[in-house]
């Protein structure tokens, strides 16, 4: 699609009307309700084109923001593999071998924090580019490191910008997206980064045959090239809305809500809803960063509601275990009875398809059954897999039965995780803050899953050591129990409300703890599933 068209497409009203369809997908429709289309409208089929062009604009835009994913859901993909080649080239010891997978997730924390003030002052789109570049200059690095020192500088830069990146691309695509569709477009990220860790196995099945010195550096290397990608998409992508709006660069604002809404009404409907959330901000300026961490560290009621939610929900994300799975899917079979490091590289290439797969019937569910019945029926399924992973690790392991439940348990735990709490746990966070608040919170929210995720994999090896790989595979079992009682007591339902409408919801403590869906929702997906 051409700029032309776009810009045609947002002069004439996009979206076309309320009363259309946003579709994501053939099967997926999203009913909009506020105004109508005329008759006339239908029969020349104006109106129809215009909404296909907008949809395609949001859709591209979408995609676009949410190549830095595959970077991150690469290494993490192909670091499992290329570590066995590392371990045998370097001659480093387990502990190096912790250090190098979990320094990444510790480390991007710094850019997390970073990527809040950084968005505000140079704007959400830049935050992209700049995390990016960080991140291609620690892969190179990375690739090109002739010790393990040099390869944890590159790895240190590398979790610098995947910090950044994985804060920044929800929030801006939330603020792109029509209330309607912002849940489906808010989890590309993360079909992203399963995109991404898919191709990170298949590399490191491909290039498994090289030798040694030369496997893990071209497995390393190779994810560089998204970048590419992500530079031609910075010509395309337009700044948020609501970033814009805060600068005072209204007009701008209104040509991008132009090009992502239905209609003229709905666009000046959402632009005085951003400038009423942003008007109140206007006149600190200066005490600004202050006075937004002053209320972060001292809440009000409905913040500390939100910040529960968010943070809470980011950390049980990765204290169930998912990225130790994803790293260290080669010592878990192995650790099953598959020997051979070809056959091991390519169970989990299973894993990644199965992981990749499963995030694409999130997509087209978020915004259809909503986040909540998703989060249950996660949650419930993880922790069903991650206790029968630890069942077949203690009682099966090394017999062809054990091996086959072990690949099923591991397929069946990612699986459980892309379906649910996955992406809805990004959408989550992007959505409940409000606007003065939202990207801090939003950073210090993926501070804790990065937090999270290094403090799991930094100590698997050596707690699996310590109480077997199935023993730590049960806690993690107890853990994925425990976020089944999160669900229930401190996440609301969002689907179809609007992000200003998200924010009362948390002022008042019956609707935030009272669910408009409750378990049974969850059991007629299961039963529709």
């Amino acid at each position: 699609m051409g700029i032309e068209e776009n810009r045609n497409a947002g002069q004439n009203g996009v979206f076309g009307s309320d009363s259309s369809e946003f579709q994501l997908g053939s099967k997926n429709k999203y009913k909009r309700m506020k105004s109508e289309v005329t008759e006339e409208e239908e029969e020349d089929g104006s109106f129809s084109k215009e909404n296909r062009d907008t949809r395609k604009y949001v859709f591209a835009c979408a995609i676009l923001a949410s190549l830095n994913s595959v970077l991150l859901g690469y290494d993490v993909g192909v670091m499992s593999g290329a570590i066995l080649f590392i371990q045998e080239d370097l001659k480093i010891t387990d502990v190096q071998q912790e250090l190098l997978v979990g320094i990444l997730s510790i480390i991007s924390l710094l850019g997390s924090l970073a990527g809040g003030k950084t968005s505000d002052s140079i704007g959400r789109k830049w935050t992209i580019a700049f995390a990016a570049f960080i991140f291609q200059t620690g892969a190179a690095v990375m690739a090109f490191a002739p010790s393990y020192e040099v390869l944890m500088i590159g790895r240190l830069l590398a979790g610098i910008g995947i910090g950044f990146g994985v804060m920044i691309a929800p929030v801006y695509i939330a603020e792109i997206s029509p209330s309607v569709a912002r849940g489906s477009l808010t989890s590309f990220p993360e079909i992203f980064i399963n995109l991404g860790i898919l191709l990170g196995y298949i590399s490191n099945y491909a290039f498994s045959g090289l030798p040694v010195h030369i496997s893990w550096r071209v497995m390393l290397g190779v994810g560089i090239i998204p970048s590419v990608f992500l530079g031609f998409a910075l010509f395309v992508i337009p700044e948020s809305p609501r970033w814009l709006v805060m600068q005072n660069r209204i007009e701008e604002a209104r040509i991008v809500l132009i090009k992502t809404n239905d209609s003229e009404k709905e666009v000046e409907e959402r632009l005085a809803e951003i400038q009423l959330a942003a008007a109140g901000m206007a006149n600190a300026e200066n005490n600004e960063a202050k006075a937004i961490w002053r209320e972060i560290l001292n809440p009000s009621p409905p913040a500390l509601r939100m910040l529960i939610t968010g943070c809470g929900i980011q950390c049980f994300q990765q204290i169930t275990g998912i990225d130790a799975t994803v790293y260290y899917s080669p010592t878990i079979f192995k650790n099953a009875g598959i020997k051979g490091n070809t056959q091991l590289l390519a169970a989990t290439v299973i894993v990644g398809l199965t992981k990749t797969v499963f995030i694409l019937v999130a997509i087209f569910l978020i915004d259809k059954v909503g986040r909540k019945p998703l989060l249950y029926v996660s949650t419930i399924g993880m922790t069903t897999c991650l206790l029968g992973l630890s069942l077949a690790l203690a009682f099966l392991g090394n017999g062809k039965l054990g091996i086959g439940l072990a690949i099923l348990a591991v397929c069946g735990n990612v699986a459980f995780f892309s379906v649910g709490i996955g992406p809805v746990c990004w959408v989550l966070s992007s959505e409940i803050f409000p606007l003065r608040l939202r990207a801090q919170a939003s950073a210090l929210g993926a501070v804790g899953s990065r937090v999270s995720s290094g403090v799991i994999t930094m100590s698997f090896l050596s707690v699996s050591r310590a109480i077997t790989v199935a023993g730590t595979f049960f806690v993690f079992a107890v853990i994925s129990a425990l976020s089944v009682a999160f669900v229930h007591t401190c996440v609301p339902e969002t689907k179809g409300k609007s992000l200003e409408e998200i924010e009362m919801v948390f002022h008042h403590e019956g609707e935030w703890q009272g669910s408009e869906v409750e378990m049974g929702d969850a059991q007629r997906l299961m039963q529709k599933e």
